[in-house]
């Protein structure tokens, strides 16, 4: 095998990895990143919605085994595997948890505000600092301000005001207003697609380009087979070239694991990890869409609508569960050939034919962390000789009454807007999938401490979302990269 030495190794791109390795490879530390996927191609098919999310254009080489929503055998499933990780297919959503949302972390939402600012601004968000009604503290001002509502939000903003409600703009990491990069076209192409023109702030498009200027080094189609040891240290990182299926070794001074809390902790259990914890505790919000069929075309002119966010309903609940509901907010609606793919057989045709006549809301509701969802390794072996990641989970009572709880006020903004018939559809994507490496106040309670450090390896860090000891209401994206660069800052002090 052949061996280089760096002062760290990041082990995934996503906004963990890539914060974590820019603010490294800015501290002057020699630092190289892993990644699996290739760069995403931006190109026309990048914003074909059968390619992208039926074909799977970026799916990977190896399987997911997963088990879930009462099946009693695990399926197939093949995650997208790219440079920038999820946040290439993110849809720019940037809020930040609540303090009450920190109750059982070893940390307070104190500790993490500053760097949930710099998270902020590293990622452009548009945003209307103050119209958040549960806006947590810190938030002085956004870096950019928010955008006009398009046609189709504002009807979902009206509604809500007349509801009582306070709706208001989502902070989004897209650009919208900084001319010396290419501007958001206000498609319908975000959510769940790599943006061509790279309007989208995901961490390919921006930070990684900037670390990548400064000397990082980024190794693509590197798929991590094993962290290498030695006296309780990590030595760094064995990996398998994608393509010529060659064995590599890059050693480390330290080790930052960021492959995704699926990804991070197989690797751990690969390498011979055995703290009992590694791989427990995954949550992943439990999700559902309302649809609503409309009399009238909802979005005629197919623009940008991802606009609105209500956080109403956010501490409903948390007196009586001891968490947070969650919140709704405003989503696309795919086009007739995806509606078409999902929809049960008999009802196909029909579905195409009103895809226009559709307007949907998102709920996001925290889900619990419990022992028995879990990431653990297969018997079974994929193409580069290693054993399969293996996913089994399944929603409590609670988790699946919060989710209701959402979905019921979100049925009645879209009556309120003007819809006739409502369909709900429950998401089984782990895009929100965080929790497998808890860090803790002690070993006992999790795989890692306040800093996101390994307690059984003084020099292997965490900076993507499985360090989360609960999920929180909102999506992770910005609590990820606002904890990477807090994990940076002391894996920086350490020098």
């Amino acid at each position: 095998m052949n061996s280089a030495h760096y002062d760290a190794v990041v082990v995934g791109s996503g906004f963990g990895g890539s914060l974590v390795a820019r603010a490294l490879v800015r501290a002057g530390f020699k630092t190289a990143l892993l990644e699996r996927g290739q760069w995403a191609r931006r190109d026309d098919v990048d914003w074909d919605q059968s390619e992208i999310l039926i074909k799977q254009r970026y799916r990977g080489t190896s399987p997911l085994l997963i088990k879930q929503y009462g099946s009693r055998d695990f399926q197939r499933v093949y995650a997208n595997e790219v440079v920038g990780g999820n946040s290439v297919f993110y849809g720019g959503a940037s809020l930040r948890l609540r303090p009450a949302d920190f109750a059982r972390w070893p940390f307070a939402y104190g500790d993490l505000a500053p760097y949930y600012t710099q998270a902020e601004q590293l990622m452009g968000v548009h945003g209307e600092a103050g119209a958040d009604p549960h806006e947590p503290p810190g938030v002085g001002a956004y870096p950019h301000d928010a955008i006009e509502l398009s046609a189709p939000a504002r009807r979902i903003y009206e509604t809500g005001q007349a509801l009582g409600l306070q709706p208001f703009k989502i902070p989004l990491a897209i650009n919208f207003s900084d001319a010396t990069r290419p501007l958001c076209l206000r498609c319908i192409t975000c959510d769940g697609f790599p943006c061509k023109v790279e309007a989208k702030n995901d961490m390919a498009s921006t930070v990684l380009a900037e670390a990548q200027a400064a000397g990082l080094q980024i190794i693509v189609g590197a798929v991590a087979r094993r962290l290498l040891q030695q006296s309780g240290r990590v030595e760094g990182v064995e990996y398998v070239d994608g393509e010529s299926r060659q064995s590599y070794s890059l050693r480390a001074d330290r080790v930052v694991l960021a492959a995704g809390a699926l990804g991070s902790p197989a690797l751990m259990q690969r390498s011979g990890y055995d703290h009992p914890l590694i791989g427990r505790f995954l949550m992943r919000h439990c999700n559902g869409v309302v649809n609503n069929i409309f009399p009238f075309r909802t979005n005629p002119e197919q623009v940008f609508h991802k606009q609105v966010c209500f956080t109403d309903f956010y501490e409903d609940l948390r007196s009586e569960l001891g968490t947070a509901v969650g919140v709704v907010q405003d989503i696309y609606s795919p086009a007739p050939p995806v509606i078409r793919h999902h929809t049960p057989w008999g009802l196909q045709t029909m579905a195409g034919l009103l895809a226009g006549n559709m307007q949907n809301l998102l709920c996001v509701a925290e889900d619990e962390p419990r022992a028995e969802n879990r990431v653990t390794l297969a018997g079974e072996s994929d193409a580069f000789g290693m054993e399969l990641v293996q996913v089994e989970h399944e929603y409590s009572e609670e988790d699946c009454r919060r989710r209701d709880y959402l979905m019921a006020k979100a049925g009645k903004i879209l009556r309120k807007s003007g819809g006739l018939f409502r369909y709900r559809y429950l998401i089984d994507s782990f895009s929100h999938a965080v929790g497998t490496l808890r860090s803790a106040h002690t070993p006992e309670e999790g795989v890692l401490d306040e800093n996101c450090r390994y307690w059984g390896a003084e020099n292997l860090y965490v900076a993507d979302g499985s360090f989360m000891p609960t999920s929180g209401g909102v999506n992770p994206s910005l609590t990820i990269a606002a904890n990477a660069l807090r994990v940076a800052e002391r894996i920086v002090a350490t020098r």
